[in-house]
């Protein structure tokens, strides 16, 4: 694919002094489709299956969700914001684990366009407000529905952020700071993070289907002629800014979720939040801090089937504009400052499902090989 690139008037390219101090080298992936099947908005929701779904309930309160509706069957979770829930959780009779995304199509349009491409059908949906879908598998077997909702979800009430004196701008006077220890709010859905053993395929996948383009790229130390093993991926709204991403996929061993983000009003909120879900006995992955790529403020948790969810605030919004930034893979390089990451969190622990995972991935017809993996145990301690 042939590079793409956005000048400024003096010349410099989209990404200086913006988000990265590397873009691409000649002839390396744009990070976009020329000819995309459609450009979705947003991520809708995302499917989970467990058993217990009381227990499920009573973390989704305690991170900060509120309820959309609740059959014996089906919990739907939402934020403050108007618009679609942003989780749904289907009872089912076996382990816990995550089916998979569902993005929102622009127009209703684009779901028969997309069908047409695809050969799939445009079938009703079961969300609160009704809608309409497509479903799809990406390469990873992922399944992937694209929706269109009818009646949007009303906002409900805001956590406000809190008046903050900075140097000689006094805000608040005359008050005293209490934020309560209560759960952060959650605002609205932001990203999912995906592993893949067929990462470059997936990749192509969604910027072609789905017409999302890449916010950063990373590389594995030594391997960057072999092209990109992660990917920070948005929507393309044109010149609407949007979050730095929606989706970020890396190449790993395994093929599944890795973690989702929920966003919330302030460093405050998700500091109270986190106090409250310690004090409720939740166990915390990583946090607080700040990431390198996508600047957002982040804490992560567990919830009691071990699904890691994300607490964030204070991201980067892009235009279609900025062009991809490219760095190194390195455990160093995640956060701009916190604590260091833990082994929780970056999946470093030699579990005996990871090391089948290994051993499949090393056997199989996949992006996966000695070097690749070597690569990445090399950035789990850089």
């Amino acid at each position: 694919m042939s590079e793409i690139r956005v000048h400024g008037p003096d010349g410099r390219t989209a990404h200086q002094d913006l988000h990265s101090e590397r873009g691409a080298l000649r002839g390396e992936h744009p990070g976009r489709s020329r000819n995309p099947v459609i450009k979705v908005a947003d991520l809708a929701w995302l499917e989970f299956e467990k058993p217990d779904l009381e227990r499920a309930e009573v973390f989704a309160r305690d991170f900060g969700f509120g309820v959309a509706a609740r059959t014996e069957s089906e919990l739907w979770l939402r934020g403050t914001f108007a618009g679609t829930p942003c989780v749904v959780i289907r009872r089912g009779r076996g382990s816990s684990r995550f089916i998979g995304p569902a993005f929102r199509a622009a127009e209703r349009a684009d779901l028969d366009r997309l069908a047409r491409a695809t050969g799939a059908d445009v079938r009703d949906v079961g969300v609160p407000g009704g809608g309409k879908a497509v479903d799809l598998l990406d390469p990873s077997a992922f399944p992937v529905r694209v929706v269109h909702c009818g009646e949007p979800l009303a906002a409900l009430p805001e956590q406000q952020p809190l008046l903050l004196n900075s140097g000689t701008e006094h805000r608040r006077t005359n008050a005293a700071q209490r934020p309560p220890r209560e759960p952060s709010r959650i605002q609205r859905l932001g990203h999912v993070v995906l592993e893949t053993r067929v990462f470059a395929q997936a990749l192509s996948w969604y910027l072609d289907t789905l017409g999302m383009i890449v916010s950063d790229f990373l590389f594995l130390d030594g391997q960057r002629d072999r092209g990109p093993t992660m990917a920070f991926v948005r929507c393309d709204l044109g010149s609407v800014p949007a979050d730095h991403h929606t989706l970020a996929m890396h190449l790993g061993p395994g093929t599944g979720y890795v973690h989702s983000a929920y966003q919330v009003t302030d460093l405050d909120s998700m500091a109270a939040g986190g106090a409250y879900l310690k004090e409720r006995g939740y166990r915390r992955s990583w946090g607080i801090g700040r990431h390198t790529q996508g600047s957002q403020l982040f804490d992560y948790w567990r919830d009691p089937d071990h699904f890691m969810l994300e607490h964030f605030a204070d991201g980067d919004l892009f235009s279609c504009h900025v062009e991809p930034g490219w760095a190194p893979m390195s455990t160093s390089g995640l956060a701009q400052w916190g604590p260091p990451a833990t082994r929780d969190f970056l999946g470093a622990s030699p579990s005996p499902q990871r090391i089948r995972e290994v051993i499949q991935a090393l056997r199989g017809d996949n992006e996966m090989d000695p070097a690749r993996l070597l690569g990445l145990l090399k950035a789990t301690k850089s």
